[in-house]
C-alpha cells in the first residue's frame, strides 16, 4: 500500500496520498460519512452508487471484513478515501482485511490524506465530483479531467443496482450472504412487496422480523406486477441516483396510490412525494451517517437516526392534502 495516488476535486483541490484497494483509477461525486463504524455496510450499500466516499473516523478497518455483514452482492461505491487504513484487523468474526476486500473487488481508494480538510472543504462548497488515481499522477490532467465528470443531478442509477428478478425474501432463500443474519422472526401476519431500487438487505430481514412476508420486486417493476400480488403494503426502498430522473418510477407510484398502503424510505420516500405532485432538490452536501439527530414533528422528541440522503423533498412544494409528509 505504498503506490502515490492523488484525489481531484472539480474545484482543483489537489490531495496526495497513497492507494488503497486497486491502484487504478476511478470516478465519482465525493461525499462524506461520519459513522464511526459500520464501513463494509457502507461500501456494499447500493445508494453509494457512483460515489466516492469519505470516512471522517481517522481510523477504518480495525475489524476486517465477515460476509455476515453484506448489505448487498458486493461493493457499490465508486471509491473509498480514509485517512489511516488498518493492515492487521483484530476481531475473531473478521475473514479478510479491509485493504484485501477492495483489491478483491477492484475497488480503488486512498489513504494519508487530510480527510479533516477534505470534510471541511465538502461542508463549505457543498459536495463535488472528482477523480482518485494511481496512474495520473499529473495535476494539471487530473483537474481537467475531473472537471468532465457528469454531476449527480440528473442520473438515474437505480438500473444498475436493482436485482434481475423477483424473488420471496426468507432465512434459506436470496440473498445467500445474508442467510446467517436473518432474524427467526414471527409467523408473518402480512404480505409487503418491497420494490428493490437498491435495497439494503436489513430493511427485508426487519419486516420479517416485524411479522411481514416479503416479495422483492426490482425497482423497473410495474403497478400491475406489484398488484398482481395482492400486497398488504407497498415498500418503497433505498436507491442511488436523483430521485427526479427515476421518471418510470414515478409513474408506477402514481398508479399505485390509493391501492394499497405505501411506505418508504431514503429514494423511495423522495420518488413517493414526486409522486404526490411535490419536487425534490439537491442538498449541499447531504446527510450521510449513523448518529443524525432527528425532530419527531408528532411528539416533539429527538431520535438519532442512520442516514444516507443527497437529495430531499421540497415540504412546500408537497399539496396541502400530503403536509404530513416530512422531508428528510
Amino acid at each position: 500500500m505504498n503506490h502515490p495516488a492523488k484525489l481531484v476535486l472539480e474545484d482543483g483541490t489537489i490531495f496526495t496520498g497513497t492507494a488503497i484497494g486497486a491502484a487504478q483509477e476511478t470516478t465519482g461525486e465525493v461525499v462524506f460519512n461520519t459513522s464511526m463504524t459500520g464501513y463494509q455496510e457502507i461500501l456494499t450499500d447500493p445508494s453509494y452508487k457512483g460515489q466516492i466516499v469519505t470516512m471522517t473516523y481517522p481510523l477504518i478497518g480495525n475489524y476486517g471484513i465477515t460476509d455476515e455483514d453484506e448489505e448487498s452482492n458486493g461493493p457499490k461505491v465508486a471509491g473509498f478515501i480514509v485517512r489511516e487504513l488498518t493492515e492487521i484487523p483484530s476481531n475473531f468474526r473478521s475473514q479478510l482485511s479491509l485493504n484485501d476486500y477492495l483489491i478483491k473487488h477492484r475497488i480503488t481508494g486512498i489513504q494519508g490524506i487530510d480527510t479533516r480538510a477534505l470534510v471541511r472543504r465538502l461542508r463549505s462548497r457543498g459536495a463535488m465530483v472528482g477523480i482518485i488515481s494511481a496512474i495520473d499522477l499529473n495535476d494539471a490532467s487530473l483537474i481537467r479531467r475531473a472537471r468532465s465528470i457528469p454531476k449527480m443531478e440528473g442520473q438515474d442509477l437505480v438500473k444498475e443496482v436493482v436485482p434481475t428478478g423477483e424473488y420471496l425474501w426468507q432465512r434459506n432463500g436470496l440473498p445467500p450472504l445474508a442467510k446467517s443474519m436473518m432474524p427467526m422472526g414471527r409467523k408473518p401476519t402480512h404480505h409487503v412487496v418491497a420494490l428493490d431500487f437498491g435495497m439494503k438487505w436489513n430493511i427485508p430481514r426487519c419486516l420479517t422480523e416485524a411479522g411481514c412476508r416479503v416479495t422483492v420486486l426490482p425497482g423497473i417493476a410495474t403497478a400491475q406486477d406489484v398488484l398482481a400480488h395482492n400486497p398488504d403494503g407497498i415498500f418503497l426502498s433505498n436507491g442511488p441516483g436523483d430521485p427526479a430522473a427515476v421518471g418510470y418510477a414515478i409513474q408506477t407510484i402514481k398508479q399505485l396510490l390509493g391501492k394499497k398502503p405505501i411506505f418508504g424510505i431514503c429514494l423511495g420516500h423522495q420518488l413517493l412525494g414526486l409522486a404526490l405532485g411535490a419536487k425534490t432538490f439537491k442538498l449541499k452536501f447531504g446527510h450521510r451517517g449513523a448518529n443524525t439527530p432527528v425532530l419527531n414533528q408528532r411528539n416533539g422528541q429527538v431520535e438519532i437516526t442512520t442516514q444516507n440522503h443527497g437529495f430531499a423533498v421540497d415540504p412546500n412544494s408537497l399539496p396541502p392534502r400530503w403536509k404530513f409528509l416530512i422531508s428528510i
